[in-house]
């Protein structure tokens, strides 16, 4: 299968790269063909509300966006990875979250994966693992998982945590 892993947190090698990283791991082992996105490395600018991608299925805007449009519809299965900010995704997930608007109701039937991440404990980080549940089930797609990064702030304190052997088994486990 094609798997695409977003991930918007806008530090390299940070807590959610690390649980992207162990999902790609298992899901390379299980065979499959994936591609990593880091959000921070591309140029998506805010959507303008302008609707003309209703007639036309493309957006006016020319950045980065427009391939990982294409990336997307080709893909059978979605991960979206974020820190938690102020209880929500990043805003780069966010922006990139909106600016799927021309292709939006081509994106559905797809397996999903959800990894957040945060300093809180579960509690703190619901509502950020909602918000992305609830676009991916919106989109059409089935979440078959969360995988919770717990209490982790700093650079590679995720290591070692459950987290991890969660990330590495939910991408050893897509397809089944």
């Amino acid at each position: 299968m094609k798997v695409l892993v977003i991930n918007g947190s806008p530090r390299a090698k940070g807590n959610s790269d690390i649980l992207c990283d162990e999902f790609i791991r298992g899901a390379e082992e299980a065979g499959h063909q994936v591609e990593k996105i880091s959000l921070r490395e591309k140029s998506i600018s805010p959507c303008k509300a302008c609707y003309a991608c209703f007639r036309t299925g493309s957006c006016v805007q020319k950045d980065d966006m427009a391939e990982i449009l294409k990336k997307a519809d080709n893909a059978d299965v979605f991960l979206l990875a974020s820190p938690t900010y102020f209880l929500t995704m990043s805003g780069q997930m966010k922006v990139m979250i909106d600016r799927l608007l021309p292709r939006w109701q081509d994106l559905g039937g797809k397996e999903a994966y959800v990894i957040v991440t945060g300093h809180d404990g579960k509690k703190g980080l619901e509502r950020n693992a909602e918000d992305l549940v609830r676009i991916l089930e919106n989109l059409g797609d089935r979440v078959r998982q969360v995988i919770w990064g717990e209490h982790v702030w700093q650079k590679g304190e995720v290591i070692g945590t459950k987290a991890m052997e969660e990330a590495y088994l939910a991408g050893k486990g897509i397809g089944k």
